[in-house]
């Protein structure tokens, strides 16, 4: 049995794999089918998002396929950058810019709490869609810490913890991160429609 993991994003994709433990699949993705297009993210939700990426990519590869959209919601900044986070700083900017960005925004805030969120589709080869939802509660820093993850990982401090996701090791991370929590649910909600 196949599943398609509808990214192309390397750092998403290493970390889908470590966490994500179907023993009897084959996993693949976007890389695999370089022929397919893109998917253009234009939902207004998390949820429209990766049920858009699952849906085409499972039709366009025959096989079943799993997509996630995932974002940073600050409370002080009104749930920003929320579903623009991969491209907070502008369409072709890179993680430290979005990480400047951040901080400029919520320079002089008080509150700096923040949830990361993750929504998971999976889609059969036909086109239907299931979803579910993964969320870590915690707070940004006032400055980088820590050279491992991706994104805003080096300013992201999970509750409970005292260092960021880019200081945690990957083992620890994904056991708690907003991805983790998605894709266990995933796990269990979804295996037996897979057999």
């Amino acid at each position: 049995m196949k599943l398609v993991i509808a990214t192309r994003n390397a750092h998403k994709l290493e970390e889908i794999r470590d966490i994500f433990d179907f023993k009897s699949l084959e996993l693949l993705s976007s890389f695999d089918f370089p022929d397919i297009p893109d998917v253009i993210e234009d939902g207004d939700t998390f949820v429209a998002n990766a049920t858009k990426k699952a849906s085409e990519i499972a039709m366009a590869t025959g096989c079943w396929a799993m997509a996630d959209d995932s974002g940073l919601e600050v409370n002080a900044l009104d749930g920003a950058p929320g579903i623009y986070s991969a491209r907070y700083a502008g369409e072709e900017c890179s993680y430290a810019a979005n990480n400047e960005r951040l901080l400029r925004e919520l320079d002089g805030k008080v509150d700096r709490s923040a949830r990361f969120l993750t929504v998971v589709a999976l889609s059969d080869p036909n086109g239907n869609v299931k979803t579910v939802e993964g969320i870590c509660l915690g707070k940004i820093i006032l400055e980088l810490r820590g050279s491992n993850g991706f994104g805003y990982d080096p300013l992201f401090v999970p509750e409970g913890y005292a260092e960021t996701f880019a200081e945690l090791s990957s083992d620890v991370k994904n056991g708690i991160s907003h991805r983790a929590r998605a894709l266990k649910k995933a796990h269990s909600a979804w295996f037996d429609l897979m057999k």
